[in-house]
């Protein structure tokens, strides 16, 4: 009886040789047999050996592996397809939120006429006021807001990263680059922030506590020029008060400076920081825009 069964669930489950006609006959009356539920007579049936049968099998070892290997082929391809498709959406995702900030980024390269409000004392100029968001040492607090007046057809430059204090805040052991404007025809301007503590040890000092506007100007010149400072181009000085803030103003003839070959300094400190700002031209631009070079100096103010 476990034989017959053992023949059902073969026949049933795998695929077996052809038989031979007397195997077949044997087969029909064991079938028969369990129909009408006679015991059958085994002995006389003729049947394939069961090691032939299993080995007469499609699904061999070798079969098996075959198609688990193209089982896994095709899965990992599929990873592979899904892979791709999450780069790709991760390139995309970035391009999009790009795509949305460009309005941001241009405006920094257009005209700050179309963005600035016009100077109330000139409206010939437009007003700078330097906000929180500007730059990472206002947003540390280091430096206090400071504003100035520009021709609404200069544009705002870009800095770098290294040069803008942005990695050291907000305790910068050296001076920074806060903002730049420039128009190719007429020059550019710049904020440089110092810490008071390269210049004294008095927290808090005022530029009076540095020293005389000769001696203050020794310590920035550099970050006037762009490299280096020679007192023989110091061409004039001067103190102007605004408020209860005191500046130290400046006038240099510099030839060998990266800046220009004409600069003009305002110096001021508040806090922690020293503040210059630095109005540069070639000699061009300065014949042909000295006024409003100098008029942009005085705007000046924290």
């Amino acid at each position: 009886f476990h034989f017959h069964c053992l023949i059902q669930m073969t026949q049933k489950f795998e695929n077996v040789r052809p038989l031979n006609t007397e195997t077949k006959t044997s087969i029909e009356r064991e079938e028969k047999s369990k129909k009408l539920c006679i015991p059958t007579k085994m002995a006389t049936a003729s049947l394939v050996p069961t090691s032939k049968i299993f080995s007469a099998s499609p699904k061999s070892p070798a079969s098996i592996r075959a198609r688990t290997s193209v089982i896994v082929t095709s899965s990992q391809q599929q990873q592979q397809r899904r892979r791709e498709l999450l780069l790709k959406s991760a390139v995309a995702i970035p391009a999009i939120l790009n795509l949305k900030e460009a309005p941001i980024s241009e405006a920094r390269e257009v005209e700050v006429g179309s963005y600035l409000p016009p100077s109330p004392s000139d409206p010939s100029f437009v007003l700078f006021k330097a906000k929180p968001s500007d730059t990472p040492a206002l947003r540390a607090g280091n430096v206090q807001p400071y504003q100035f007046v520009l021709p609404p057809n200069w544009k705002q430059l870009r800095i770098a990263n290294i040069l803008s204090g942005n990695y050291c805040q907000p305790k910068c052991a050296e001076p920074w680059i806060e903002v730049k404007f420039e128009n190719e025809k007429q020059g550019k301007v710049q904020v440089v922030a110092s810490p008071l503590i390269r210049l004294t040890n008095k927290p808090n000092a005022t530029i009076e506590d540095l020293g005389e506007p000769e001696k203050v100007i020794a310590s920035l010149g550099p970050f006037v020029t762009g490299n280096s400072y020679d007192s023989d181009e110091l061409l004039k000085t001067s103190v102007e008060k605004i408020g209860d803030q005191t500046y130290y103003k400046y006038v240099l003839e510099t030839p060998f400076a990266l800046t220009g070959s004409h600069n003009l300094a305002k110096a001021t400190a508040k806090g922690n920081t020293v503040v210059l700002f630095v109005v540069s031209a070639t000699e061009k631009q300065w014949q042909s825009s000295q006024k409003t070079l100098q008029a942009i100096l005085d705007s000046f103010q924290l």
